[in-house]
């Protein structure tokens, strides 16, 4: 390809188009099948070989699109987002993820070694949980229709024992698994332009090899440890808590003190007026315990890098569909569900 930047032909579907896809998309994605019909085929589909299942597994699908501004951000950029994203979201259900896809809407204009480079991401961050990318679709628009690429990515996976958000149970505990707010934080400083005398860095980060022993731990008398997971991307914690209460019934109690936050995020909210636990995180996720295993859980979590800063937040109550945050000196506040996005487009 003779040109540095997208151009509309790159998504005409012809020789520009093949070029790209041949010569950045395949040669950059390492693992691209999962059965006998793969990227590589540049088929109108992938086929996906199931072996080793038992009869009682669900397959479990999602989907996301990722309209992050700027493309690339402290740590990382779109495409290490698009794929732990993805991940993520089967991970928190309990499913082991055995193949994404990937569609791509890019504006005539962008450059063509950021978009390598994103490719070149999103192979990585797929290969740390084995992952291969199987199919996908590449799309240009017009530089006035679009400010920057968008990436929409489905992950299939499957599960035994699928973990919902709704499973949650009085004297439960509730675990974070590392630092919250880092993400849209970080995000937020590096395009605005503030300098908060810190590295501050997204946490985006594909979580199933965190996760995956977890799912295994049950009670003496054959229960999931796990009552239900989810991940606290948009609306933060106190979206994702609010959803898990709702969901199961229950209220949940949760104690500043044990939150773990990054003092630089304490700092930049405090400044901004911001509340953390509205903050999106990209490489966190918030989970039930039952009482009892919050201790094995933390050790587990704690012994892989995404997990050293785990933490047990608090615990489920019988109120119904509430959730409370107590402060060190004793004092009570509802975590509200947030009214809006206080750091619009972060993901």
């Amino acid at each position: 390809m003779k040109s540095n930047t997208i151009s509309l032909e790159h998504g005409a579907g012809g020789e520009v188009m093949q070029a790209l896809i041949g010569e950045i998309i395949l040669k950059n994605f390492r693992n691209k099948s999962a059965g006998s019909i793969g990227l590589e085929c540049l088929d109108d589909g992938s086929t996906i070989k199931l072996e080793d299942f038992n009869k009682g597994c669900e397959l479990v699908l999602t989907t996301d699109s990722h309209v992050i501004t700027p493309a690339f951000f402290p740590n990382t950029n779109i495409g290490r987002l698009a794929v732990a994203g993805t991940v993520n979201d089967l991970t928190v259900m309990g499913a082991k993820p055995l193949a994404l896809t990937c569609a791509v809407i890019v504006p005539e204009g962008f450059s063509l070694k950021e978009f390598e480079e994103i490719i070149k991401t999103m192979d990585e961050t797929a290969a740390e949980v084995g992952v291969p990318i199987i199919t996908g679709d590449t799309k240009t628009v017009e530089k006035t229709a679009l400010d920057s690429i968008i990436l929409n990515t489905a992950g299939l996976g499957i599960t035994d024992s699928p973990v919902r958000d709704s499973g949650l149970q009085p004297g439960d505990k509730i675990l974070v698994t590392g630092t919250i707010g880092d993400h849209g934080i970080s995000l937020m400083a590096h395009r605005e332009g503030f300098d908060f005398d810190t590295d501050l860095a997204s946490d985006s980060a594909p979580l199933w090899k965190l996760i995956e022993p977890l799912l295994k731990l049950r009670t003496p008398e054959g229960e999931p440890v796990i009552t239900a997971m989810k991940d606290p991307t948009r609306g933060g914690l106190a979206n994702a808590l609010n959803e898990m209460a709702s969901k199961s019934g229950a209220g949940i109690l949760i104690e500043e003190d044990w939150i773990p936050f990054k003092s630089a995020v304490s700092a930049a909210c405090e400044m901004l007026g911001l509340d953390p636990l509205e903050v999106a995180n990209e490489g966190k996720a918030v989970m039930g315990v039952k009482a009892g295993f919050e201790e094995e859980v933390l050790s587990i979590l704690r012994q892989h890098p995404y997990g050293r800063d785990a933490a047990v937040i608090g615990e489920v109550t019988p109120d119904k569909n509430e959730v409370v945050l107590r402060n060190r000196f004793g004092g009570m506040r509802f975590v509200d569900v947030p009214a809006g996005d206080p750091i619009p487009r972060v993901c």
